[in-house]
């Protein structure tokens, strides 16, 4: 991969980490804010908690991102990004722009969900 694409990838996995740790940062000061946390009505309580673990899953989910996008970023550096873990070929830009924290071609990920699907059977 050209330098140009590498800089390229590397901005869009900075930006999206930024705005990730930004999003966790608000989740954060939010849910440490009790003036808000106080109802008389258990019913509303329920709906606070309801969102808020709503919410906690999803940080989660953001949280497993940040860390592939931290992986990626140590795959820029060390000179392994957009090759694919398992045959060693190169990941498609097109590929790696639809989801930039791959590490696999779309040939091994096919394969690899294809044998997934026949052991869930």
């Amino acid at each position: 991969m050209d330098k140009q694409s590498l800089e390229f990838f590397r901005s869009l996995l900075h930006e999206r980490l930024e705005e990730l740790i930004g999003k966790a940062d608000i989740t954060r000061t939010s849910m440490t804010n009790d003036s808000n946390a106080l109802f008389a009505d258990p019913t509303d309580r329920a709906a606070l908690e309801t969102d808020r673990n709503f919410i906690l899953r999803i940080r989660d989910r953001e949280r497993k991102l940040i860390a592939k996008i931290q992986a990626a970023l140590e795959r820029i550096e060390d000179g392994t990004y957009g090759i694919c873990e398992i045959c060693g070929g190169e990941i498609s830009e097109k590929r790696l722009r639809a989801r930039p924290v791959t590490t696999m071609c779309i040939s091994c990920k096919s394969r690899m969900e294809a044998l997934e699907k026949a052991k869930g059977l």
